[in-house]
């Protein structure tokens, strides 16, 4: 007799097992949630963008006016390694886009900012300048060569979008 109660109690544990998952499962259905909420919240970079501004030996670029479903990810300055500054978005498509900028060597920068992107040879206008396009495996990029700073526009985003980031980005006027 003991045997069965055993049996019986371990098959009731799994009965009751089974019912409390169903019951999650089913609370899980009804709650709201959102598959498209994206648990990173847009970043306000405008501390860090006056800051970069400040200490940076050339125009610190953001865009201005871009619509309200580009999302700022991430930001970062650092005076130590080659004043280099980072705002990465992502596009209303959900695709990444970032802006660099350094004084770093551009042949080098250009490589690691991009992985490992290579030059095309070809050349998109923005706004009325030449950025080089280059092309990589994992990111494409828009790179502008000036006067002791190299400005990459890279991502996983579409030509067309790093061309709308690139044609975005001003320099505050101080």
């Amino acid at each position: 007799m003991a045997g069965m109660r055993g049996k019986q109690t371990v098959r009731g544990m799994f009965q009751s097992m089974a019912v409390i998952c169903a019951f999650a499962g089913v609370i899980y259905l009804f709650v709201p949630h959102d598959e498209n909420a994206d648990p990173l919240q847009p970043v306000d970079y405008r501390v860090e963008l006056v800051t970069a501004q400040r200490a940076a030996p050339y125009p610190v670029l953001a865009p201005e006016g871009l619509p309200e479903d580009w999302r700022p990810t991430s930001v970062s300055y650092s005076r130590q390694n080659d004043d280099s500054w980072h705002l990465g978005y992502l596009t209303p498509e959900r695709e990444y886009v970032a802006v660099e900028q350094s004084t770093a060597p551009a042949g080098k920068y250009i490589v690691k900012v991009s992985h490992e992107a290579r030059d095309t040879g070809e050349v998109q206008q923005v706004a009325g300048r030449p950025w080089q396009r280059w092309e990589g495996p994992k990111y494409d990029a828009l790179v502008l060569r000036e006067d002791g700073v190299t400005t990459v526009v890279t991502g996983t985003a579409s030509f067309e979008r790093l061309g709308e980031m690139a044609a975005a980005l001003k320099a505050k006027q101080g």
